[in-house]
């Protein structure tokens, strides 16, 4: 068997997409989909909106890249709208949200560093977290499916329960730098952090003179109606990784940070070839423009609790199958009862329901639409959904 020129580390499936419009992807067979997985959260203002495509066209016939040993004027403007809308005051632009992960992990030691405590290098993290494939953020999950042989991972990590404010608190030592966490588990199930919990991290931080590091990455940027999801608890971290929506679909991540916990990260600290290069900035500038436009986020909001409300009052017609929804705004998720397999329910919506969704941990259906979205696209997912349900013949279908 000869191996792919495209490196085979995906399991990818039949669907092969050509066009993208609004909410629907088209296969290069021609079949439309509703894309209710956004890929994976990133498509936030749906595929080809055209205030992003102007954008990044007219960008590109400017300027694409130049290194950034010169001044950035793009950078300097993303970023302090950022700063402008964010708890942060300075951010570092990156390409992924493994690599804005890789500078929150890099700026939470060198704070300690800074301080003269090189010691506190360890990061509480927590159980089914996901933060990206890097050896650095794989090293941050204990979950062994993404771990297994990468090792010798790096250390510096230590792993509690998510939601277990206690278990968390009890790692703490003289080496711990900070928690590390999710505001709300994607990949892991959905799961949403409890303010108890958020809250008790955070406390917790001030108490011992340690960082609170937040993932945003796929939660972030109005994924939950919020601009970011820490706002629902009504507490601010250190130091945050955003990335997904932040590009509406561009390459394009960031690692923000408050002033005091990014004194470590001076010159010669951190870098990259292609981040926040000029394109990226203009992708960024643009799904800002869409975001921060007055009721663009209480819509969110506002049909992300109607979508909910429907997916709980289908659950009693299909109470063989589903157990609960979970997660909060337009990160969705349907969990499925025992012995039924998410990955196996997402193909047969995929291939016999044309409506795309995303499997997680926890026996979790993702669903991840743009946040776009209006009634229609709701009514016609609970349809889709529906009928999925009802033909769906269990772990043996697909």
């Amino acid at each position: 068997m000869s191996t792919p020129a495209l490196m085979p580390v995906y399991p990818r499936c039949g669907v092969r997409p050509v066009r993208g419009e609004g909410v629907y992807l088209y296969g290069e067979d021609g079949t439309e989909y509703l894309d209710f997985a956004a890929g994976i959260a990133v498509n936030a203002l749906g595929h080809g909106h055209p205030h992003l495509v102007k954008a990044i066209a007219d960008q590109a016939a400017t300027l694409m890249h130049v290194s950034n040993l010169y001044g950035s004027p793009q950078g300097e403007a993303l970023a302090q709208r950022i700063v402008d809308n964010s708890f942060a005051d300075t951010v570092f632009f990156t390409n992924s949200g493994a690599e804005a992960i890789e500078c929150a992990i890099k700026t939470a030691r060198r704070f300690h560093h800074a301080n003269g405590n090189p010691q506190r290098h360890t990061l509480i993290t927590f159980n089914n977290a996901f933060h990206g494939r890097t050896l650095g953020a794989i090293s941050a999950t204990n979950q062994a499916k993404m771990r297994d042989g990468f090792e010798p991972l790096l250390p510096g990590f230590a792993y509690a329960p998510f939601n277990d404010l206690d278990a968390a608190l009890a790692l703490i030592d003289n080496s711990t730098a900070g928690f590390l966490v999710e505001t709300v588990q994607g990949e892991g199930g959905v799961s949403v952090g409890t303010e108890a919990f958020i809250k008790g991290l955070r406390q917790a931080c001030d108490e011992h003179g340690l960082l609170l590091v937040l993932d945003e990455v796929q939660c972030g940027y109005g994924r939950t109606g919020r601009m970011w999801a820490y706002e629902h608890h009504g507490i601010t971290p250190d130091i945050m990784a955003v990335a997904k929506g932040i590009g509406g679909g561009f390459p394009l991540g960031a690692c923000l940070a408050t002033a005091e916990a990014a004194k470590g990260m001076v010159f010669g600290t951190h870098g990259s070839t292609y981040g926040g290069n000029p394109l990226a900035m203009a992708a960024g500038q643009a799904v800002l423009d869409v975001m921060l436009e007055s009721g663009f986020l209480e819509h969110v909001e506002t049909i992300g609790q109607r979508l909910r409300q429907a997916l709980e009052q289908m659950i009693p017609n299909h109470d063989a199958l589903f157990e609960e929804v979970r997660g909060s705004g337009l990160m969705l998720g349907l969990k499925l009862k025992p012995g039924n397999e998410p990955r196996a329910f997402v193909a047969h919506l995929r291939d016999n329901h044309q409506l795309l969704t995303v499997a997680a941990g926890e026996n979790v259906v993702r669903i991840l639409p743009p946040l776009v979205i209006d009634e229609s696209h709701v009514a016609q997912a609970i349809e889709r959904l529906s009928e999925g349900a009802r033909t769906f013949a269990g772990p043996s279908d697909d």
